[in-house]
């Protein structure tokens, strides 16, 4: 009797219920649409910076998922540089950092090239650029060999292990990804949604290499995504959710390794993955999304650099109440022309005077509509 997947007769002819699957997806794919055409329509200083929010945290937590923490700011700076960006306060990345960063933005970014062999074998170079982690021996940039005994998912203290699941042998795997990356560049039969699920399933069932699988698996939901979009600009991240929710993953993943060749569990756990992270993006950049509604909204009313400034700080979460004297100290100019410059944004309905009065008057930026 198979054990697992992969040992099924039909091996891997996948099959899901259509009728299950249908509405969540082509919800999904609806709210899919509508992000993406909101962060089109956004300014570049904002979709470059929203871009850049996606890619750091996508960087971080997939890496995290596996146990790895890696420097916020220096994931941040990497990216901008590659990507060109003009940021301020970036500060050199480690090697490790600079690979991870690369091995991610290559996956993306080069959407409409196929995956290949040769172009996982670098992937995996940029994950372990120094070779081992630790003090561990690894095969880099090639397939595993199974020398020290079967490739194995395992948990629980020295004597107490448990296996939540065991790879094909090493000597499957060439012919094995071969029939995986045939598939995975096809652009037709189903929903590239759909193949974004079942090619990280897959890839992650094969585990063909000796560690950085599931960052890999990742990446290459990641690519698949990409080109369900048509687009390398990211604005959610999958890996985010997904360590928001490990257990569940690792648990839908073992059940599924261990059930039948019927994967539509893990087809609905991943479009509901999807359309978490979706919806995460919109929370975590509803600040953007204001900020864009308001330069928008007051476009055409004149304003100096000044009011810019302390406009665009209020807007970025300023702290504390905004006074007069604090406007003066931010904007480093005097009361009198601080007091002109806020009376004059009340004046063209920006700002509105809080309740209260005297040396305690403060102001805040008028609801939009």
């Amino acid at each position: 009797m198979a054990r697992y997947i992969y040992q099924q007769t039909n091996w891997p002819k996948f099959v899901w219920n259509n009728e299950i699957i249908a509405a969540p997806l082509a919800a999904v794919r609806h709210r899919q649409g509508l992000l993406l055409g909101r962060m089109e329509n956004m300014g570049f200083p904002q979709r470059d910076e929203a871009i850049l929010q996606t890619l750091t945290l996508d960087v971080l937590k997939s890496s995290e998922i596996e146990g790895e923490l890696l420097d916020a700011q220096q994931v941040r700076s990497s990216i901008a540089r590659r990507l060109g960006m003009d940021i301020a306060g970036l500060i050199p990345a480690d090697r490790r950092v600079d690979g991870v960063v690369e091995m991610s933005l290559e996956a993306t970014q080069n959407y409409a090239k196929p995956l290949t062999t040769e172009r996982l074998f670098r992937w995996h170079t940029l994950l372990f650029p120094t070779g081992a982690i630790g003090t561990g021996k690894l095969k880099i940039g090639t397939w595993r060999d199974d020398s020290k005994g079967p490739m194995q998912v395992v948990s629980g203290a020295i004597g107490r292990e448990r296996v939540h699941y065991e790879a094909p042998s090493a000597d499957k795997i060439p012919a094995e990804i071969e029939t995986f990356l045939e598939w995975a560049n096809q652009t037709d039969g189903i929903d590239p949604v759909l193949r974004a699920a079942v090619a990280h399933l897959w890839f992650v069932t094969l585990h063909p290499f000796d560690d950085g699988n599931g960052r890999i698996a990742r990446a290459i939901a990641d690519w698949a995504l990409a080109r369900s979009e048509n687009t390398s600009r990211r604005f959610y991240s999958m890996s985010a959710q997904i360590r928001k929710e490990r257990n569940a993953y690792y648990d839908m993943l073992e059940h599924t390794q261990k059930g039948t060749l019927d994967i539509t569990d893990w087809l609905q756990w991943f479009i509901g993955c999807l359309d978490r992270a979706i919806e995460g993006t919109e929370i975590s950049l509803s600040a953007v999304f204001k900020k864009e509604q308001f330069w928008k909204t007051y476009a055409g009313i004149s304003l100096n650099d000044r009011q810019r400034l302390m406009l665009n700080k209020m807007l970025d979460g300023l702290k504390g109440k905004l006074t007069s004297t604090k406007w003066a100290t931010l904007a480093k100019c005097s009361q009198d022309t601080a007091q002109r410059d806020i009376q004059d944004l009340i004046d063209k309905s920006v700002m509105v005077k809080d309740s209260g009065g005297g040396r305690s008057t403060s102001y805040s930026l008028k609801e939009l509509k």
